[in-house]
């Protein structure tokens, strides 16, 4: 007998995911009524199923493996509601194998499969530092730097090196979709925020950040390349004193490929690289967002695996800098990342975490990372 389809409109919100078991053609994923029904095959039923679930399934074969063990788990009871408690290894296996985008299916997924908040069963039973990576994860990407900015300016004391490591990073389409929700969240802009918590000329290297408004063209002038180098010489190594406007306005706003000229060309003049000129003309936060701003600008990876470093060096550990590098950055430039830490360290950014960190939240972390170099 065919297989029964979906009507156009279902007629309960609440459907059970199951598997159909393997056949010669692989896992056949099934939807089926609370109270019993038709089994549908999806090659069937696809054209019906709703918008939602339709992005769902073309997430692919990891996204179908989410939403089986995510429903068996809640089978088992994901919560300590069973006496087995919770099975962490299971929820690192099942999350690490996603992107973000297919996490955000699987939320929606468990809630109109289970009638749960996943979030919500997350935060009741983890804790701690594997919690905080588990939610990161599952948090939207423009939305996670939000919350990471505003807990650095809303937090107990102001969190300077979030602020940096974001701003200095971020493209212009990245700073506007984080100023955008910024707004939409907290009802204020990200901009009063970092004005009403830092100030004097790190808070205006800030504020220019924020605004998104990079040159982020690959053209490089010559001539105003020596022009910028010899401004950056006469405003700093020069003169008695810093006029650190004139190192925002260039560092800030140039493109990249014009930057990097001018690093050169500023080298032939003072005879010393620019970031050592900063360090010596520069201190406190203001030297470390403009320093952040030449790194990032002459290799991101490496910039993020400086952090990544010293979060881990020494004793104790910077878990917010740790955790906020390794979930932002896990789908970006990760294996880049762990390149140049290999290269700047002589040891691999999987070997540190292995060392440094414990429990689950070690193997979330070595799941993020993906790998020994």
């Amino acid at each position: 007998m065919a297989p029964a389809r979906l009507p156009a409109a279902l007629p309960r919100a609440m459907r059970l995911l199951r598997f159909q078991g393997p056949g010669a053609a692989g896992p056949r994923l099934g939807l089926e009524e609370e109270e019993g029904g038709d089994v549908v095959d999806l090659s069937e039923a696809e054209p019906a199923l709703p918008r939602s679930m339709r992005a769902f399934l073309e997430s692919g074969e990891h996204g179908l493996e989410a939403a089986r063990r995510l429903v068996d788990l809640n089978n088992k009871r994901l919560t300590k509601n069973s006496s087995d408690g919770t099975d962490e290894d299971a929820i690192i296996e099942i999350l690490t194998k996603l992107n973000v985008s297919q996490r955000q299916q699987v939320l929606i997924t468990y809630k109109s499969t289970i009638g749960r908040d996943l979030i919500d069963d997350l935060k009741s039973e983890l804790s701690g530092n594997f919690e905080r990576v588990i939610i990161g994860m599952m948090t939207p990407t423009t939305m996670y730097d939000v919350q990471e900015l505003r807990r650095a300016v809303k937090g107990a004391g102001t969190d300077e090196g979030c602020l940096i490591e974001i701003l200095a990073s971020r493209t212009n389409e990245e700073i506007r979709r984080i100023n955008e929700n910024y707004k939409l969240q907290y009802s204020c802009s990200l901009e009063d925020d970092i004005i009403s918590d830092t100030s004097s000329m790190f808070r205006r290297v800030l504020v220019s950040l924020a605004t998104g408004n990079r040159d982020e063209g690959t053209y490089v002038d010559d001539a105003l390349a020596q022009q910028d180098a010899q401004s950056l010489y006469e405003a700093g190594e020069k003169k008695w004193g810093t006029d650190e406007v004139q190192f925002m306005s260039i560092l800030c706003t140039r493109n990249r490929y014009h930057l990097l000229r001018v690093f050169d060309v500023y080298r032939g003049i003072a005879n010393k690289d620019v970031t050592d000129s900063i360090k010596s003309e520069m201190s406190g936060d203001l030297e470390d967002a403009l320093l952040a701003v030449v790194k990032c600008m002459r290799n991101k990876p490496a910039y993020f695996a400086e952090r990544l470093y010293k979060s881990m060096k020494g004793l104790g550990t910077d878990d917010n800098t740790l955790i906020r590098v390794m979930v932002s950055r896990s789908e970006i430039d990760m294996l880049d990342i762990r390149r140049e830490f290999l290269t700047m360290y002589g040891k691999s950014l999987y070997s540190f975490i292995k060392g440094d960190c414990s429990g689950d939240y070690r193997k979330v972390l070595l799941k993020l990372c993906g790998g020994e170099d």
